[in-house]
């Protein structure tokens, strides 16, 4: 019987990715100057405020609110009389240094034996479904994110406002991905347009050449602006947090998620770097042959440098006959402390603000060192 999926994506201008882009940007400023510091950064934005909170230790000197209003005049909110914007929002910083406690757990006289900076588990995924590896859903989302905001950058769509958001649902039969049923794409919008014109663009200019053609036709339904109107966008409308976007992050959904966020947070904590690795040992395993869809699970102690468990699912598409035997010679010939981690994938350099939006797997981040297809399982 045929079943449907939907994810969601949203652009570098939705409220809550602006936040996250903030707290990465921070993080890259910081590791720029201080590649042992320790950084979790959190960042709400609401009406014409951003609070810039957290705990950070670092040798590091950065100007944090230079660092906010960039971050805001880059993602567009530049235009004064909107609620929002890079000139006039109040900027709050209230940062203090890590917990004591949480850096005894961390810190050691052997740097591999580094502890995991908190306890939690950790998820990656991989499948068959698109070049990437990634689930057709949520790749198809972000393309129309993306487009989106290209077309507002270059002037394409002269009328487009920072803020937006899209959600795609293809129909699967036999797991295998045969069409897209439906297609929601809300863009924020200066006033002057009418909206029957809006949609009439957003259909031809943004969703038509993103979406594959093939599995386009008369039983797709087109979503687009669907309240008619959304002048009022960014923080201006709708608080935004750091972390908020976890599913939009990763797997849209398609893979489980153990709850820790990304964007602001130094590699020693593992809600990053360990869901980096999952993802590496995934797709390593998918692309090796060993399975058709797999999804890894990592867990981890505060202050324990080996992770607390590993966890291999095939959803029943394995071509091996042993899965607990590929466990087996991972944890034998894989180092997953969270140091190895840091060390293979050179993650105490300031690489994290392009993933801030658009996911951190995938398309997005295929230049990333947990990308790459070189295990050698």
């Amino acid at each position: 019987m045929p079943a449907c999926f939907t994810s969601e994506s949203v652009t570098g201008g939705h409220p809550d990715k602006l936040c996250d882009k903030t707290a990465d940007a921070i993080l890259d400023a910081i590791l720029a100057q201080d590649d042992g510091a320790r950084v979790a950064c959190e960042v709400f934005a609401n009406t014409d405020h951003m609070h810039i909170m957290g705990e950070i230790t670092s040798t590091a000197r950065v100007d944090y609110e230079a660092i906010a209003r960039r971050v805001i005049r880059e993602t567009g909110y530049t235009e004064h009389g909107r609620g929002f914007d890079c000139d006039t929002a109040v900027i709050d910083v209230s940062l203090n240094h890590q917990s004591p406690d949480i850096a005894m757990g961390v810190d050691n006289v052997d740097p591999l034996e580094i502890g995991a900076g908190d306890q939690g588990m950790m998820f990656g995924f991989a499948c068959r479904e698109t070049e990437n590896y990634m689930p057709l859903p949520i790749e198809l989302s972000h393309r129309l994110t993306r487009r989106l905001e290209t077309l507002r950058r270059d002037g394409t769509l002269p009328f487009l406002l920072p803020d937006g958001k899209s959600q795609v649902t293809v129909e699967y039969r036999d797991n295998v991905p045969s069409r897209i049923l439906a297609v929601v794409l809300s863009a924020q919008h200066k006033e002057s347009i009418d909206i029957e014109t809006l949609r009439a663009l957003l259909k031809e200019q943004v969703i038509l050449p993103a979406l594959p053609p093939n599995m386009l036709g008369d039983w797709t339904e087109f979503f687009i602006n669907p309240t008619g109107r959304f002048v009022v966008g960014g923080p201006a409308g709708d608080t935004g947090l750091t972390g908020r976007k976890i599913i939009v992050d990763t797997y849209g959904g398609y893979a489980r998620h153990g709850g820790g966020a990304f964007s602001g947070k130094d590699p020693t904590k593992v809600d990053r770097t360990g869901a980096y690795m999952a993802r590496y040992l995934a797709k390593n395993i998918v692309a090796g042959g060993y399975m058709d869809r797999c999804e890894v699970q990592l867990s981890y102690a505060i202050g324990v440098s080996r992770p607390t468990s590993i966890r291999i699912e095939d959803f029943g598409t394995a071509h091996i006959n042993d899965v607990g035997a590929m466990k087996d010679h991972i944890m034998e010939t894989v180092d997953l402390r969270p140091m190895a981690i840091i060390n293979r994938f050179g993650l105490r350099r300031p690489i994290y603000g392009k993933l801030a939006s658009y996911g951190h797997f995938g398309e997005n981040a295929k230049d990333m060192p947990w990308e790459r297809l070189d295990l050698g399982l």
